[in-house]
């Protein structure tokens, strides 16, 4: 049988849905028969039953087209019809220029002809260097990876009436006697956790760089590292529950044990200038309540209940929830009900205006009072009325029980307090995605290396992503802020080093 994937002709494929169709209808009246004799044996309603039944058919008829014959993308159609005419209407680019590289070191080599083409083919004489005139251009190259075997050799003194001995000091030692630097555990912390290399893919590409060892050594090289970085993710999750206004999200990770794997859960919480990662065998309210403790503020979350189960219980913590998860619901449901477009439409209006006031990450206190103001002006006059007509035309729905567009608008109505309250706050943005792309790092992650193998290694790979996202976010080099707390901890007895800006806080 040919997969509808596989077809490539037009004509072909025009059959194959035309088959389909038809299949599709002669499905519709076996079933219609089959659910009324089912009604009539139940002493059901023919009529409503029979509803129900199709409607769910209908659902997941729709489900199959999309995703044989839809976009894979979020986006709607008038968003990408926005985008293509904003295409072609800016001016065509061929290529792209040579991005600039100021962080590169600089190399220069000079080519020179041999003697035997020094010689002029018209007058036979010798050919002379035009001054410092050269023909120039500029190439991006890779050096080689290289591990070297240091021997460090700590010179020994001593006083002549033999009295004292002293030692020169030598580097600074993660293990201590250990054989391997702490450069190199930064360097494997930041290839598993930031580039997302298991531990046996980085040790074949030792073995071809010259370096001949197992994964256990370069776990052992974790372990030591997350030892003196813990003080430091402890102090993040301080910090982060401090700040008035944080993102909540959770998503899965899998733990493998011996007789089979389970799925544990990756709890996040980020703030404009952190991202805190906790692994726990647990989705319970419980979790994210022991992380938060007496928290003062504003969570942005999904409608997930263990968030709502958190408030009820903690007066302090106002739900703000997230206005993309309701977008989602109905795009699900819009292959089958045509209606959710008008939704849509309003949401979009709601981004739109979004996207023409001013961001508040990154502003100095000078101008975040200016920009605060101008986003609780612009809400105030333009996001409400749109918002009331949302939620006056969802009141207005009719949609059978458990159906796609049902499960949409209940979503919706039972979060508009925690939906709206952007509106009333300038502070509070429109939707959850920041922390979804605090997670990205940590999906991919998964996929490459499955997850982990104990709770300690659980305990590690938050540690490491939390560091990692959190260097990212200040725009410093995760390589050199790893290496920098792990110094700072080892030579001033496991005190904190978190960046710059979050100390003067």
């Amino acid at each position: 049988m040919i997969r509808p994937e596989e077809i490539t002709d037009v004509a072909q494929l025009r059959q194959v849905a035309l088959l389909l169709q038809a299949e599709n209808a002669r499905l519709h009246e076996r079933l219609a028969t089959v659910v009324a004799q089912l009604a009539a044996l139940q002493g059901k309603s023919p009529p409503e039953q029979l509803q129900l039944e199709l409607t769910k058919l209908q659902e997941q008829m729709a489900k199959l087209q999309q995703k044989m014959f839809g976009r894979s993308s979020e986006k709607s159609k008038k968003q990408d019809e926005a985008d293509q005419g904003t295409e072609q209407k800016s001016i065509p680019r061929r290529g792209h220029g040579p991005r600039p590289q100021p962080a590169l070191p600089m190399m220069e080599t000079r080519y020179e002809l041999p003697d035997s083409e020094k010689e002029c083919e018209v007058c036979g004489k010798q050919l002379e260097p035009m001054g410092e005139q050269s023909e120039d251009s500029d190439e991006i190259t890779v050096l080689e990876r290289k591990f070297v075997l240091v021997s460090h050799k700590r010179q020994k003194y001593r006083c002549r009436c033999n009295s004292a001995v002293k030692t020169a000091e030598g580097p600074l030692k993660l293990i201590g006697g250990g054989r391997y630097s702490l450069a190199f555990a930064v360097e494997v912390a930041l290839q598993k956790y930031g580039y997302h290399l298991p531990l046996e893919r980085q040790v074949k590409m030792m073995r071809n760089d010259g370096l001949f060892l197992d994964s256990q050594t370069l776990w052992d090289q974790l372990l030591a590292l997350h030892r003196v970085l813990k003080p430091t993710y402890d102090a993040v999750l301080l910090h982060l529950i401090s700040a008035e206004l944080l993102h909540a999200d959770e998503t899965r990770w899998m733990m493998m044990e011996k007789g089979g794997s389970k799925t544990w859960q990756v709890w996040a919480l980020s703030s404009d200038d952190a991202v805190y990662y906790h692994l726990n065998r647990s989705r319970s309210a419980e979790v994210i309540k022991g992380l938060l403790g007496n928290y003062k503020g504003v969570l942005i979350t999904d409608g997930y209940v263990a968030y709502q189960t958190l408030a009820r219980g903690s007066p302090n913590v106002q739900l703000a929830h997230c206005m993309a998860h309701v977008r989602r619901k109905y795009l699900e449901a819009l292959p089958a009900y045509p209606q959710c477009q008008q939704a849509l439409d309003l949401i979009g209006k709601l981004y739109d205006i979004e996207r023409g006031i001013p961001s508040l990450r990154g502003l100095p206190t000078s101008e975040r009072e200016r920009a605060l103001a101008l986003r609780a002006e612009v809400r105030r006059r333009d996001s409400v009325p749109i918002l009331g007509e949302l939620r006056a035309w969802a009141l207005s729905q009719h949609a059978l029980p458990e159906s796609l567009f049902a499960q949409a608008l209940k979503y919706m109505l039972s979060l508009w307090e925690g939906l709206t309250r952007f509106a009333q706050d300038p502070r509070i943005p429109v939707d959850n995605n920041a922390i979804e792309r605090d997670l990205r790092g940590v999906v991919v992650g998964r996929k490459n290396h499955y997850g982990s193998k104990s709770v300690l290694g659980t305990e590690v790979a938050a540690t490491m992503y939390s560091l990692i996202e959190t260097a990212s976010r200040h725009g410093l080099n995760p390589r050199d802020y790893l290496r920098a707390v792990a110094e700072h901890s080892l030579r001033n007895s496991g005190e904190p080093l978190l960046p710059e800006s979050l100390r003067q806080h």
